[in-house]
């Protein structure tokens, strides 16, 4: 998991200043996050970890924090193993 973190506040960080993200704060709460950047996001996730984001996984809790997104890629990783 720790792994799936770091690079997903790696992506993050390029769009966030000088901002230090923490991995359970809110990206949208801080307004850092609009629908454009929901998708660059999403695909970014994909590619990165080669997985396929479902429509049933595009509930924005599963986004909301980099904790919540690596839980999303463990549970996906989980099912392609």
């Amino acid at each position: 998991m720790q792994d799936f973190k770091a690079k997903l506040k790696t992506f993050l960080s390029q769009f966030f200043g000088n901002h230090d993200l923490q991995d359970d704060e809110d990206i949208f709460a801080v307004g850092f996050v609009n629908s454009m950047f929901a998708m660059q996001l999403v695909l970014f996730i994909e590619q990165e970890f080669q997985v396929t984001v479902e429509n049933e996984d595009l509930e924005l809790d599963n986004f909301r924090t980099i904790s919540a997104m690596a839980s999303l890629l463990e549970r996906k990783k989980s099912i392609l193993t």
